[in-house]
């Protein structure tokens, strides 16, 4: 079996695969205050397994995406430590197919080059995925699979909590859509605030992207998949995502894994 690592800076995304098929996945978070050891994530790896009916030893290949360069080392001592396997590391040094208009490729964030590869490989190009994160990207697929470009914008958690952290009054609240978007309450006025306004923000990148692309001259009819954990509350929001799928970026992991298998 085949485990997919993503390492986001908010969150770690684990993916178990029996080839091509999720069979479990997992979520943790990654610390930002102390560096995790090999041991400590070796352990919640295992535990996750044997919590679920796997055993360590049916991990035959490991491949990792991170934007977290200070935990690379021991996630890597991790794989070779308790699993005996040597990883893939995504980054824009690896074979990924992914022809880029991009000016400079390295610095594309190995999870984007994951959502990327796989939006071609499942739903087609021209395609743009909206992966909400810490940060809300989107990345542009054009209709010759060329990768264009992207947008990078402050996600809605780490929005909402500079709001919470610098207003004395204004407590933080649960993110859940509320019935109407005038709040008659303060809690309701801070939901609507920031939940029609990320839904506000995304549409409008979302449209500005599809307005430039189809100025090329050449029509951008795109696939919009909406990726990572926190895409779930634009579900039936959106005026333009048309496929969710929180299990890109591993699946792009795994895809990527067999384009550069030895």
């Amino acid at each position: 079996m085949f485990l997919a690592i993503d390492i986001g800076n908010t969150h770690t995304v684990i993916g178990l695969f029996r080839e091509d098929e999720i069979i479990a996945s997992w979520r943790i978070g990654t610390s930002r205050y102390k560096y995790e050891t090999s041991d400590e994530m070796g352990t919640i790896i295992i535990n996750f397994l044997k919590n679920s009916g796997f055993e360590k030893n049916e991990i035959k290949d490991i491949a990792i995406s991170s934007v977290v360069p200070r935990v690379m080392n021991e996630i890597g001592n991790m794989s070779r430590k308790y699993f005996r396997v040597e990883p893939l590391i995504i980054d824009s040094t690896i074979n990924t197919g992914l022809k880029t208009l991009y000016d400079f490729p390295e610095e594309i964030g190995a999870d984007r080059i994951a959502n990327s590869v796989a939006a071609i490989d499942l739903y087609g190009k021209p395609a743009i995925v909206a992966d909400f994160g810490t940060a809300t990207t989107f990345d542009i697929i054009s209709c010759a699979g060329e990768y264009v470009g992207g947008v990078i914008a402050p996600g809605i958690e780490i929005s909402s909590e500079a709001l919470f952290n610098v207003a004395a009054k204004l407590s933080k609240v649960d993110l859940n859509w509320p019935e109407t978007i005038i709040g008659k309450n303060t809690s309701h006025a801070l939901r609507a605030g920031i939940l029609y306004g990320f839904l506000g923000q995304v549409d409008y990148i979302l449209e500005k992207i599809i307005e430039e692309m189809n100025a090329s001259g050449k029509k951008f009819d795109p696939v919009i998949i909406g990726n990572g954990g926190l895409s779930v509350l634009l579900e039936n929001k959106s005026r333009y995502i048309n496929v969710f799928d929180m299990n890109l970026t591993l699946k792009g992991i795994r895809i990527l894994f067999k384009r550069n298998k030895k």
